[in-house]
């Protein structure tokens, strides 16, 4: 592209010169020659006044006398009737330009020039223009390189960042060029990079929340499976199937869940909802796993309320903050129900050390840990809430305190206050 604009430009310059060069010089050349005819011409008639006039006063005339008042710089043979001819300066070889002047007293003048001095003076004009032309070529090639580099280095520039986009580098580069199309072109680009950027960042995120939401419900239904599988009491297995497609209804609703919050993280669904069952129905499906691990789990506080929100999205929240005790606490964790205003809250503690203080503030940023997991469960669960209208907050760092806010239904006559239980 460079070079086709080069030679373009370079072309265009050409024409122009060689159009206007040839005019010029065909007007100087004409010009010049003019001037050398009106000068012969005026020389002839001055000799021919002088000549008149000495005749007139009776004074000699000869050539040195000619010669010095005239000062003549060309040859001219002076023709006086009845007198030998005079003449002043050499006579030219060659071709010549002649100027004829004739007198009152029938004197005649011939002042003659060789056109090679016009030659010359055309040669000089000729030169000029040449080095004129010349100028203009190389300031036209040099204005040429400049404005091919500015096209030609912005479209590099813009073929490199497609190239990167469609290598999977989605980072805009907001470099502008000062050309509004390609500036437009960079615009574009950069804000493909970003909406590229942001579907790549989705996925990855609901690649990586799908991997650490899925883990704990396989892993139960995967226990659930081996009490069938280790029982030959029809009962038994009767009652682990039922709790084992409880499990698989609750795995969909997760993975509905999440590809609902890949779209939109602030899209709910929520509705009223009974909030003893999700609370019952966690520690039913940990107390498993804390018994194998020596601990217990247990509920207590209010019962009876019903709170507004996603009753999946809610387990998930829930489960989140139960899994999170039982890698990183100790002793029995407790889930509470309480009421404060017009929100329903459980709490979440343990026995355990709590949270460190340098991760206080940022426990539910991803990627945040205290032990080396993946830091993702407890910034997936503050999403859950906030996109059912609800908030997950860190109450106490030590003995950790987790609890989740909810809007709570209207009062239900149901609600009433039980002691603590252990369940």
């Amino acid at each position: 592209m460079r070079r086709r604009l080069i030679n373009s430009t370079l072309a265009v310059v050409l024409v122009v010169i060689a159009v206007f060069g040839v005019s010029l010089v065909i007007v100087e050349t004409r010009t010049i020659s003019s001037s050398a005819q009106e000068s012969v011409d005026s020389e002839a008639v001055s000799l021919v006044s002088i000549v008149d006039s000495r005749l007139i006063g009776g004074e000699p005339v000869n050539p040195d006398i000619l010669a010095e008042q005239s000062g003549a710089r060309r040859y001219a043979l002076i023709d006086i009737p009845g007198r030998a001819p005079i003449e002043i300066g050499e006579r030219p070889e060659d071709s010549v330009i002649r100027g004829v002047a004739q007198g009152d007293r029938g004197v005649t003048v011939t002042v003659e020039e060789s056109r090679s001095t016009v030659t010359r003076e055309v040669g000089r004009t000729l030169l000029i223009i040449g080095a004129v032309a010349l100028l203009a070529v190389i300031a036209a090639v040099l204005l040429a390189v400049r404005q091919a580099n500015r096209l030609a280095s912005p479209l590099t520039d813009l073929a490199e960042t497609a190239e990167r986009l469609g290598s999977g580098d989605p980072r805009p580069r907001h470099k502008r060029y000062g050309v509004p199309e390609l500036d437009r072109v960079a615009d574009v680009l950069d804000a493909s990079a970003e909406r590229i950027a942001r579907m790549l960042t989705a996925e990855r995120r609901l690649a990586a929340d799908a991997s650490h939401q899925l883990r704990t419900p396989l892993t139960a239904l995967s226990m659930r499976l081996e009490e069938i599988s280790e029982t030959d009491d029809p009962a038994t297995v009767k009652e682990e199937a039922h709790i084992a497609l409880t499990q698989v209804e609750r795995l969909t609703d997760v993975v509905q869940r999440l590809l609902t919050n890949s779209r939109d993280p602030r899209t709910g669904s929520a509705i009223a909802f009974d909030l003893d069952e999700v609370v019952k129905q966690q520690i039913e499906e940990w107390r498993p796993a804390y018994r194998s691990a020596g601990r217990a789990v247990v509920r207590s506080g209010k019962v009876g309320m019903r709170a507004v929100g996603t009753p999946g999205a809610v387990a998930q929240v829930l489960a989140a903050l139960i899994e999170n005790s039982l890698m990183h606490g100790g002793g029995t964790v407790a889930l509470r129900t309480r009421v404060t205003g017009n929100q329903a809250v459980v709490e979440v503690t343990d026995e355990g050390p709590g949270v460190p203080p340098d991760l206080g503030a940022r426990i539910f940023e991803r990627t945040i840990s205290g032990r080396n997991s993946t830091g993702i469960g407890l910034a997936v669960a503050r999403d859950l809430a906030e996109a059912d209208g609800g908030r997950l907050e860190l109450l106490q760092q030590q003995p950790p305190v987790f609890a989740l806010f909810l809007s709570r239904e209207a009062r239900s006559r149901k609600e009433k206050n039980e002691p603590p239980t252990i369940r």
